[in-house]
């Protein structure tokens, strides 16, 4: 690559790149994966580090460094990276494959594809299934106090095998080649007269390319709302989870989590007919931070080869907005920042008894609680000054009544860390093709609102890549067309 054009101020690197992919995570990644079996010159930008030099300095020691970027949250892989490595193996959870694709046997179809990609780079090959007796039981006792049990075929990788798999992922996008430009941040899109051309890059580079596919991941919620604002690119606001990291001691779990390593459970509460559902469950995990701009949150992982004396679940309440605010990013970021500043710059963790009771958990009760809490760097305190007061009371009512299905879950040690907030961005309106408006321009992942977990975003990843070479393959057929033309009227000149 050589520099081009410095006219403007901006440095012009003459890529010859087809395709300029934003973001590394699943969606990027699937995206590269379908591209390059299409032959077509991919760059992968990414802000986070590579897969081998991401790590978490908590790994180490009991407090967050504030590295920036979070090596959590950015990086190859995405931050599902060093979640719990589950993947949930249906089109409807995590998003709606059926919805964008248009069809449900190929929403399906897309699943498969994405698991066996998985599995070609290491994925391990057992699956929990969903079908038998004890499957049958957890809905019956679901259903008997109005919950829902989700049956899902689930696929562990661990967050400690995920990197692995990842590691050989990118190696082999590399060796068909795919380039990475990594640690380096997109700040705006090239548009020009409603067509993307490329991206401007750190420094002010400007790098161009046919076509760009937009899917930063969740951390790019924000800046893709900068985006949508600055060249009008379409969307409208979908909805957001907030809520709470559970933790409870394994063996309360472990009658479900054996048969369903991460249950989904859905609740609707009698108090204000809110949507609760569990997510992310980590059987003998640990709870961890995720560094965002201005605020602290919560997640959890699990790993393959380690394990604490405890489990871990998101319990997290669906938030819809209407006029006169329907910003429910802006809506969450704000709790989020409050829960932060109520933490001290740490997440809010709270005993279940003492939230019931209406007091604040010490550092003195934490100390005497049965359950004794994974993550360290926290700030013993009171959820319901973090969190708004419909919030609370769904958390506390969603999780009674999970403890008829699951007793001992809402016991009094019970621990509570606040905030977990789920971001999906605003939702990018796309065709079947995954293009937005504006012409060349291509949407997947998480952060562009069309997807909530790792499966949905790699299949709408592939589901982009193959919009990208449907339009080549368009392009071309016009470009041959036109040239038959002019050879026609060459032939009939000549004959004339």
């Amino acid at each position: 690559m050589g520099i081009e054009n410095q006219a403007s101020g901006k440095s012009e690197i003459n890529s010859g790149y087809d395709v300029i992919i934003i973001g590394a995570g699943p969606a990027g990644m699937f995206a590269a994966y379908e591209l390059a079996a299409g032959k077509l010159k991919t760059l992968v930008i990414d802000m986070g580090r590579d897969i081998d030099k991401r790590t978490c300095p908590m790994k180490t020691q009991s407090y967050c460094t504030h590295c920036m970027p979070c090596d959590i949250m950015c990086g190859v892989g995405g931050c599902g990276t060093f979640s719990d490595g589950t993947l949930n193996l249906r089109p409807d959870i995590g998003g709606d494959l059926a919805a964008l694709t248009g069809d449900q046997a190929e929403a399906w179809e897309l699943v498969d594809r994405v698991d066996k990609v998985f599995l070609k780079f290491g994925a391990p090959q057992g699956a929990l299934l969903t079908e038998g007796p004890e499957i049958e039981e957890l809905k019956r006792r679901a259903a008997s106090v109005g919950a829902r049990f989700i049956e899902i075929k689930q696929r562990h990788i661990g967050s400690d095998n995920a990197p692995a798999v990842i590691g050989r992922f990118k190696q082999d996008l590399v060796e068909k080649g795919v380039n990475f430009l990594i640690e380096t941040e997109v700040h705006d899109l090239l548009v020009e007269d409603g067509i993307c051309k490329g991206v401007i890059v750190s420094g002010g580079r400007v790098i161009r390319a046919r076509y760009v596919l937009l899917s930063p991941g969740r951390r790019g919620c924000n800046w893709v709302s900068e985006m949508i604002e600055k060249h009008n690119i379409e969307a409208r606001y979908g909805g957001i989870d907030i809520g709470v990291r559970v933790e409870v001691p394994a063996i309360i779990m472990d009658p479900v989590t054996k048969i369903n390593r991460d249950p989904k459970f859905h609740i609707q509460t009698r108090r204000y007919d809110d949507f609760i559902r569990t997510f992310c469950t980590n059987r003998r995990g640990f709870v961890v931070k995720e560094e965002y701009e201005d605020f602290i949150a919560t997640n959890g992982h699990s790993m393959a080869n380690t394990e604490s004396e405890n489990t871990n679940f998101a319990f997290l309440v669906r938030i819809e907005l209407t006029e006169p605010m329907e910003n429910t990013t802006k809506y969450a970021r704000s709790i989020a920042k409050l829960a932060t500043t109520i933490g001290g710059g740490k997440p809010v963790l709270q005993r279940m008894g003492d939230l019931r009771r209406g007091r604040r958990s010490t550092k003195e009760r934490l100390a005497k609680n049965l359950v004794i809490n994974t993550l360290k760097d926290v700030t013993p305190g009171d959820i319901s000054m973090a969190l708004p007061h419909r919030i609370v009371m769904d958390i506390i009512e969603g999780l009674e009544t999970l403890n008829e299905i699951i007793p001992g879950v809402a016991s009094d040690s019970t621990l509570l860390y606040a905030p977990e907030v789920k971001f999906y961005a605003m939702h990018l309106k796309v065709d079947r093709q995954m293009e937005t408006n504006i012409k060349n321009l291509f949407a997947a992942g998480d952060g562009a609102g069309l997807s909530r977990d790792i499966v949905n975003a790699a299949a709408t990843g592939i589901m982009a890549a193959e919009g990208i070479i449907k339009k080549v393959n368009e392009e071309l057929k016009k470009v041959n067309e036109e040239l038959k033309r002019v050879e026609e009227d060459v032939k009939t000149v000549e004959e004339d």
